[in-house]
């Protein structure tokens, strides 16, 4: 699994302390400038935190040149609302400034019952509440997006345990705010193997 980090360190010292690869995750919030293209790197719409419609159509196309190596872009969402998420959605994907990118659908809770738009999207953002998130119904999206050749990004993993979780669920990216600015974050998914018993007991 690829870590995206949206920060402004050296990705090569970021990489050694995380034990395994990773890419640059763009921003409206941050707004952090593609440091390496030939790594791997997506945008993200940055909802979580504040809506930003604005910066996320201007980053798309500060970077419109390089387009073809992006990842996925994360269309905006409704945080909890897989409904409003989808509504959003099929609005968003008609905007011209959107043309050529690959897209990712950000799932929220209540996705599982709602039909997913596969042949409009090349991945998927596993977003949604924690409890959702950890739940057995991202895990049936994942298999589907897998089955079906698409991308798959887990957001917020910030810990080991929740880093194992995705691994072991086949998810190729993921991010995580922590992840992205703290050396002993990293530091811990990469001796996650050798944390087993605790974290099971912690969880």
């Amino acid at each position: 699994m690829i870590a995206l980090l949206d920060n402004g360190q050296d990705l090569e010292q970021c990489a050694a302390e995380i034990g395994g690869p990773v890419g640059q995750l763009l921003t409206p919030l941050t707004r952090y400038h593609l440091r390496n293209p030939d790594l791997p790197w997506a945008i993200d719409n940055g909802r979580f935190s504040n809506p930003d419609t604005s910066g996320l159509i201007s980053l798309l196309e500060r970077e419109a040149s390089r387009k073809e190596k992006c990842l996925w872009v994360a269309t905006p969402d409704v945080v909890g609302s897989a409904r409003r998420t989808l509504e959003v959605f099929h609005i968003w994907k008609k905007r011209p400034e959107l043309g050529g990118w690959r897209l990712a659908l950000v799932c929220q809770d209540g996705q599982e019952d709602l039909p997913m738009p596969w042949e409009e999207i090349a991945a998927i953002f596993i977003g949604g509440s924690t409890k959702w998130k950890c739940s057995e119904h991202p895990a049936h999206l994942i298999s589907a997006a897998k089955a079906l050749g698409k991308a798959v990004h887990a957001g917020r993993v910030n810990d080991p345990a929740r880093w194992k979780h995705f691994e072991e669920l086949g998810v190729d990216t993921c991010d995580g705010t922590g992840l992205a600015r703290y050396t002993h974050m990293r530091e811990a998914i990469a001796n996650r193997h050798n944390q087993g018993d605790l974290l099971n007991a912690v969880a």
